[in-house]
């Protein structure tokens, strides 16, 4: 979703309330295909003083994703803040985190999904204690335990398991 702000860019010091709800249904995040459970429930202010926009707000969601140990699927809420600054003019300070825009329109979807994939983690798990698969077998361990043999022993290492055996 775009939204307009050529009325922000024409006055010195502005302000708008924004509070938006968008039905996007799935994005991909670099690694996988996020899928949207609920609409995005956007509230902030866009700010404007002097060159540069400030939009601030929060971003509230259910997003589904896959357990890196047992890829099964879960729910996962997001409730993030965001902060970002947008600018029109070259003169700006190119230190500053500004996004340069060359139009009269911000794509908030963009920005909101930008920041998502930032606070999602970096190993995503269904629950803090998720026994994942059988490395041998595939059985997901959550639900099932395997008649898998747990004996894996490094073949250089071998040697070393008959000096702790006890007759």
């Amino acid at each position: 979703m775009k939204l307009d702000i050529s009325d922000l860019l024409k006055k010195e010091t502005a302000r708008r309330e924004i509070h938006l709800e968008l039905n996007e249904e799935s994005y991909f995040d670099g690694r996988e295909t996020i899928k949207f459970l609920q609409p995005i429930k956007f509230n902030g202010i866009l700010d404007k003083v002097g060159d540069v926009i400030n939009l601030t707000g929060t971003v509230n969601t259910l997003l589904e994703l896959t357990c890196s140990r047992c890829i099964e699927k879960f729910s996962y809420a997001v409730e993030l803040n965001v902060e970002e600054k947008f600018t029109n003019h070259d003169g700006v300070n190119k230190d500053d985190d500004v996004i340069f825009i060359d139009s009269d329109t911000i794509d908030i979807t963009e920005i909101i999904e930008n920041n998502i994939i930032v606070t999602l983690p970096i190993k995503r798990l269904c629950k803090e204690d998720c026994k994942g698969l059988c490395q041998q077998c595939g059985t997901n361990l959550n639900f099932s335990a395997c008649n898998c043999t747990k004996d894996n022993i490094d073949p250089r290492l071998a040697k070393l398991k008959d000096m702790f055996l006890t007759d």
